[in-house]
């Protein structure tokens, strides 16, 4: 397994950017959505003073918006299919982040509940969790290309 300093002195930067593409758009939409559900949080429960629990639930309606319409377009470039497909895209991409949003809630309730961690640092820490598996899901689920697309 090459080191990064081997792949860098190998490739070109256009060719590492090539390559790692959607790795790196996945880095950067994924901040972005994660500081969108932060935010979010934030002000919900500390400006509005909402309960953490409904409070993370919003927030998370607000963060999966963001993040279906970035994956969607320049993480995986979904592109090109009929009603029927996008719907049904859509709706894999939904329950895997209502899946995710279980998790989200037990690590919150965990984190707040039983640790006595503060609310806004678990919010932090399971962010990191769930951005994990949320990219799982959506690489080899939600918007997997088919071989074909791929060849």
């Amino acid at each position: 397994m090459e080191t990064l300093r081997e792949i860098i002195a190998n490739h070109d930067l256009k060719t590492l950017f090539q390559k790692y593409r959607q790795v790196v758009f996945y880095v950067i939409f994924g901040c972005v959505s994660t500081l969108v559900n932060i935010i979010a949080f934030w002000i919900i429960n500390s400006v509005f003073g909402v309960n953490y629990k409904l409070a993370n639930v919003l927030s998370w309606i607000i963060a999966v918006m963001c993040a279906y319409i970035t994956n969607k377009i320049w993480v995986f470039e979904s592109r090109g299919k009929t009603g029927k497909e996008n719907v049904f895209e859509a709706s894999k991409f939904f329950f895997f982040r209502l899946i995710t949003l279980g998790v989200d809630m037990l690590c919150m309730y965990t984190f707040i509940e039983k640790l006595g961690i503060l609310e806004i640092v678990s919010k932090i820490i399971t962010n990191a969790i769930v951005v994990v598996a949320n990219y799982l899901f959506s690489k080899l689920i939600i918007f997997r290309k088919k071989k074909i697309e791929q060849e």
